[in-house]
């Protein structure tokens, strides 16, 4: 294991090291790990690297117990790895670097590579590959190896943020709505009371208004119910476990009894798969899903049909039915939280309900839409991934109620 900071001329390139870097192009210092058993070809590809404006300070690593050693104890902005060494092939960096949790861009630097030798190298993870008789390619291919790899550190940071702050607002609206709900179950009994004792003994004004502030507090105490739930969904981290979703269908059925009599509903389903997936979420979204075709309905009572197919590795779902549909402009804004295409006086609700489904797919890594045309129903699909990417959520605990 050696380290190169200035780097004595080797024999038969006198003077290459005192060739100074283009001040046109200067790029400032560069930490490299070089993994290379050959000194000439260590001190050619740093000489290339000082002539295309950078200052190089090189570690060598020939093992990969060198290299491993290295890459824990500092921090390298790129590593330049010959193809074949004696006792291991360099590409085997790449897999170290995964297995140590470090994102530095490896570059190949190899006598000879083939091309289809050279693609595979990419697959497998390099950067870029430069031959050995091309190092005036090394520098240009650093600097947009060092580019690529900022980018990725900025979109990196942006989704962390991201998810921090989208945390933080599912924590506000959990934390909102929960606490609402005392104060709201007051005022919506108290103005009940006073509709109930008070009806009649005052002006008709009165009773109006009485009236409005009922019909507001019980409104809102539906929303406030229905934002707690859509806060909740991905909050409680349920192990995601082998879920029937015939068995899910008869808990859906039994919780719409009244809804589906009332409504004259025919739910349709045979021989569901059984997904890897929180029971009690998927509960919901056939609920949801289920009673959103019985509320918009047409003249005739509603047919409901549920089909589930393993489609390559997911699991596809589609919830049909014979409602009012939905115009094709509108298929993507139903899913977003309180959208409304229908006044309350025409159907009640908050306006929720498609959005805890779309949260709660996206949660176990499928995605959701609908088809439709006004007046000929919709078609909601879903998948489900076979082998979901977690089992658990990443989200905070619940806070306890």
């Amino acid at each position: 294991m050696s380290t190169y900071d200035e780097v004595a001329p080797v024999a038969g390139q006198a003077g290459l090291a005192q060739i100074p870097p283009d001040p046109e192009k200067s790029t400032g210092k560069l930490r490299v790990l070089l993994v290379e058993d050959e000194p000439a070809d260590a001190e050619l590809t740093l000489r290339a690297l000082r002539q295309g404006g950078f200052t190089p300070q090189a570690d060598i690593a020939q093992t990969p117990e060198e290299f491993t050693s290295l890459v824990r104890k500092n921090s390298y902005d790129v590593i330049l790895a010959d193809y074949k060494l004696p006792n291991w092939n360099g590409m085997e960096s790449v897999e170290i670097l995964r297995r140590e949790g470090l994102d530095v861009p490896v570059m190949v630097v190899s006598g000879a590579l083939g091309e289809l030798k050279a693609v595979e190298c990419i697959k497998q993870g390099a950067a870029d590959y430069v031959l050995k008789d091309q190092l005036t390619r090394l520098p240009e291919s650093v600097r947009r190896a060092i580019r690529e790899k900022k980018l990725r550190e900025q979109n990196k940071h942006g989704q962390d943020e991201l998810a921090r702050s989208n945390r933080d607002l599912e924590q506000f609206a959990y934390v909102a709505s929960h606490d609402l709900q005392e104060p709201l179950r007051m005022v919506a009994t108290y103005t009940q009371l006073l509709a109930e004792r008070y009806k009649g003994k005052l002006d008709a004004d009165a009773d109006k208004y009485i009236n409005y502030a009922v019909d507001g507090a019980l409104r809102m105490q539906i929303l406030v119910r229905d934002l707690l739930a859509f806060s909740r969904v991905g909050r409680q981290g349920t192990e995601f476990e082998p879920t029937d979703c015939n068995e899910v269908m008869e808990t859906v059925l039994k919780n719409l009894q009244a809804a589906l009599a009332d409504s004259g509903a025919r739910v349709i389903y045979e021989g569901l798969p059984t997904v890897t997936a929180d029971g009690s979420q998927m509960v919901q979204v056939f609920q949801n899903l289920i009673a959103n075709a019985m509320k918009f309905r047409g003249a005739e009572p509603p047919v409901i049909q549920i089909t589930g197919e393993k489609k390559n590795r997911e699991w596809l779902f589609s919830v049909a039915d014979n409602g009012i549909g939905i115009a094709p402009e509108h298929a993507e804004v139903v899913f977003a939280i309180f959208k409304r295409l229908h006044t309350r006086t025409e159907y009640p609700g908050s306006g929720i309900g498609l959005s805890i489904c779309k949260k709660i797919v996206e949660h176990h890594g499928g995605r959701i839409w609908v088809e439709s045309e006004s007046g000929h129903g919709c078609t909601f699909h879903f998948t489900l991934p076979e082998k979901p990417s977690q089992s658990k959520s990443d989200t905070a605990d619940e806070i306890n109620s």
